[in-house]
């Protein structure tokens, strides 16, 4: 299975980060001083995310990288 590029992690704990302060349920149970950005890092290194990435080559060919 193919590595998440670092560009590819802050986009998707990023995103999820805004998903959390605009009132998204969490996936696991927030602790008292977590932020929304503590919240989804925690998410993503846990792998509770629901998300995959694509990547679109230049020759056409599609590749699928799942979270999990």
């Amino acid at each position: 299975m193919a590595a998440l590029t670092r560009f590819e992690i802050a986009r998707i704990i990023g995103a999820r980060a805004l998903q959390l302060a605009l009132g998204a349920p969490p996936l696991t149970k927030p602790e008292k001083d977590d932020t929304p950005y503590t919240l989804a890092k925690k998410e993503f290194e846990a792998k509770l995310l629901p998300i995959s990435v694509l990547r679109v080559y230049a020759d056409g060919t599609v590749e699928r990288v799942e979270l999990s």
